[in-house]
């Protein structure tokens, strides 16, 4: 289900006579709004209801570089930031760390709505910031100066936005503040925190492309867990053992699931060779001692992934720099800064067992 990371073989609560009519009562509701804007006349597209959409929620700091702003806010205070931003509203923001990847799920929509145009099944991107709406209009213009389409805010004013994220069915959360992409992750939402990269770099306007990390990122920390705790030869030992018993989904194996849906979406179209969506394993396991239960999990689970690099051990950044992804989720710090030196933007994703050993460094 979209923004849980359940598994599709566990048991799922039957639910009660309450929640079915809350959602009937929300259906309606849903049904008023949009007969109600349907009758308006507008060039522009809708957004899709939430239970079609691939919904990305990004933060403001994640979407635009606010380095400035955000230290006014922690030296002058919150009155000061706003006065600031207020003063400055007409000051088109920067583009941050979430910028690229966002314009480049966009024009997969524009892709998606050329092949299926009453089709709801494709990316709505929200802007979700513990902001205060008095800094709206900066963000508003901002984002109209770059033409981008995010037509829903949530702006919680120094409130969690969690609560907000489980109510739209986030698939996933892009933030700058580690702290709350922590607390998504424990409330079971797909979410990373993201890094500038140190240098810039060209991407690609035509194709999205997402690499992901294995263990711990798209699959769970199980294999993770034997490494840190028994070393490397026992580590190949079990996953050899192990091989044909797929490993525990991860927290961003939704969003690869996601993006493969898509692509379906194209292929079915006969488009497969020009398919604006490409996705890439990039991970430290080495292929001949590792590498076939990793493949052989995303089989059982009717999952495609373009392009796998087994590294065994060497490091990522430079294969990172071939690929130009307009996002890289990892969830080791190390492997985040070594691909930030290089020029990608990193996303950290803080989840297994390998954030006890960060904390403890």
């Amino acid at each position: 289900a979209p923004g849980t990371m359940s598994g599709s073989n566990s048991e799922e609560p039957q639910p009660s006579q309450a929640a079915e009519d809350g959602q009937q009562e929300a259906e309606q509701d849903w049904a008023a709004a949009k007969a109600f804007y349907d009758n308006q006349v507008t060039q522009r597209v809708r957004p899709p209801k939430p239970q079609n959409a691939i919904t990305v929620a990004v933060s403001s700091r994640a979407l635009f570089n606010l380095v400035e702003e955000q230290r006014i806010y922690e030296e002058q205070g919150l009155e000061k930031y706003v006065e600031y931003q207020q003063n400055n509203e007409n000051v088109i923001l920067k583009p941050g760390p979430a910028f690229y990847f966002v314009k480049a799920l966009e024009r997969v929509n524009a892709r998606l709505l050329e092949l299926y145009p009453d089709d709801e099944e494709r990316f709505d991107i929200v802007l979700m910031t513990n902001n205060h709406a008095q800094v709206g209009v900066r963000l508003i213009n901002s984002i109209n100066h770059y033409g981008l389409t995010i037509e829903r805010f949530c702006m919680t004013g120094g409130e969690s936005p969690i609560g907000y994220l489980t109510a739209y069915l986030t698939n996933l959360y892009l933030s700058a503040d580690c702290d709350k992409v922590q607390e998504a992750i424990e409330a079971g939402i797909a979410s990373a925190t993201m890094f500038t990269a140190n240098k810039d770099v060209v991407y690609s306007d035509t194709q999205l492309r997402v690499a992901f990390d294995g263990d711990a990122v798209i699959f769970s920390d199980e294999s993770e867990q034997i490494f840190k705790q028994q070393g490397l030869d026992r580590f190949f030992e079990h996953e050899q053992l192990n091989e044909n018993k797929p490993l525990a989904q991860g927290p961003l194996k939704g969003f690869l699931e996601d993006l493969g849906k898509l692509q379906k979406k194209f292929y079915a179209k006969n488009e497969r060779l020009n398919c604006p969506i490409r996705t890439y394993l990039v991970t430290a396991r080495s292929a001949a001692s590792s590498g076939a239960r990793v493949l052989k999990t995303l089989r059982s689970w009717g999952l495609e992934i373009d392009e796998a690099l087994f590294l065994a051990g060497a490091p990522k950044g430079p294969v990172l720099v071939k690929i130009h992804p307009h996002i890289f989720f990892d969830d080791q710090m190390f492997h985040i800064e070594g691909a930030q030196k290089l020029g990608t933007i990193a996303a950290h994703v803080p989840y297994g067992i390998a954030q006890m050993h960060q904390k403890s460094t």
